[in-house]
């Protein structure tokens, strides 16, 4: 299966998306089961409920749950704001918040309390940002003061009245959502499902393929390749090998070189893993703090694999912090936790 395929399944009656490369599995979508925590990008109307001492948040409540705002100084027991979701929530624990709003569609994201026009440095031929931007000036015109937007690189080459169609919806959606303060506790905007999100962030580049039949998970070996992320031990150019193997407290990654005993085995497998850690913390569906047990290598070439990690993240657009070398030698990072475990998500058996 050549080229980018996109397909759409359900599993269990929940809505699955596929996105497979060359035949590879760059990312799945799988939604939560009915009763789970509300999932990153909902917006809720929220209630301030109490300080945390020493933490510098608040926990507020969403109507039946509980959130977490890190950001809570000058906010009063009791005051309404509007939230977002922003990332998921181990269980018993309060879903993570923020008060930063984004309304994102396949071109668009609109941004209350951020003014400003602009376009994704990847859409660089300046004719076409001119014609992107005299498009969004027009559409916004009648926004709320304060609202920005931000053209998506899946803008490029979209014709004038889809997009400005695309970006009167957001705009309007913000509008109405940003005036609604007064009430409860209650859920403003769901969070996109499966097949919205495969819609809305994989636009670009567009798929050659986009398949619905039902069952399409199976007869295009989206079941297989699912049960093979899955497993602990991950496959690397060159032969080397690496084992991912999330605990409670942090996601332990252990590079090893396999049958190659060269002197540049070390660095070869570990630039390995540092292109390919972000596509298998994606389709895992893993985050939080993570940290690398890399193959042995000469101490002069740890920059060059900061600096693989730097570039892979960055193009795979995850939020990271990458915090460097431990004393033992080891590197961590810390990622966004912004999706569920992929093994709490397929079905087992």
């Amino acid at each position: 299966m050549k080229g980018r395929v996109v397909l759409l399944d359900h599993v269990g009656g929940r809505a699955a998306a596929a996105l497979m490369v060359d035949g590879r599995l760059e990312d799945i979508l799988i939604d939560p089961p009915e009763g789970a925590a509300p999932m990153p990008g909902a917006i809720f109307r929220a209630v301030a409920d109490r300080p945390m001492p020493g933490q510098g948040g608040l926990t507020v409540s969403l109507g039946d749950e509980k959130g977490y705002l890190r950001a809570g100084k000058g906010i009063s027991p009791g005051e309404r704001r509007l939230v977002q979701v922003a990332g998921t929530a181990e269980p018993g624990k309060a879903v993570p918040l923020t008060t930063r709003l984004l309304f994102k569609s396949r071109y668009a994201i609109v941004t209350p309390e951020a003014p400003g026009l602009n376009i994704s440095r990847r859409i660089r031929d300046e004719a076409e940002r001119d014609r992107l931007l005299e498009i969004a000036h027009a559409a916004m015109e009648g926004a709320p003061e304060g609202h920005g937007l931000i053209l998506r690189s899946a803008a490029e080459g979209v014709e004038d009245d889809a997009l400005a169609a695309d970006i009167a919806a957001m705009r309007d959606l913000a509008a109405a959502v940003m005036a609604d303060t007064a009430g409860e506790a209650e859920c403003l905007v769901d969070a996109p499902d499966a097949h919205e999100l495969a819609w809305r962030d994989w636009a670009d580049p567009d798929p050659d393929e986009v398949v619905d039949a039902p069952g399409c998970f199976e007869t295009h070996g989206v079941a297989d390749a699912i049960a093979e992320a899955l497993g602990s031990r991950i496959a690397l150019p060159g032969g080397a090998f690496a084992f991912v193997e999330p605990t409670r407290a942090l996601i332990a990654v252990d590079v090893n070189t396999g049958a190659d005993t060269s002197l540049a085995a070390g660095l070869k497998a570990n630039l390995a893993l540092a292109r390919a850690l972000p596509r298998v913390l994606r389709v895992k569906g893993l985050g939080g703090q993570v940290t690398l047990d890399l193959a042995p290598m000469p101490k002069k070439d740890r920059r060059v694999i900061e600096d693989a990690l730097r570039r892979a993240f960055r193009e795979d657009g995850a939020e990271v912090v990458l915090a460097g070398w431990t004393p033992l030698g080891c590197y961590e990072l810390q990622k966004r936790r912004d999706r569920l475990p992929l093994a709490t998500l397929w079905p087992v058996g």
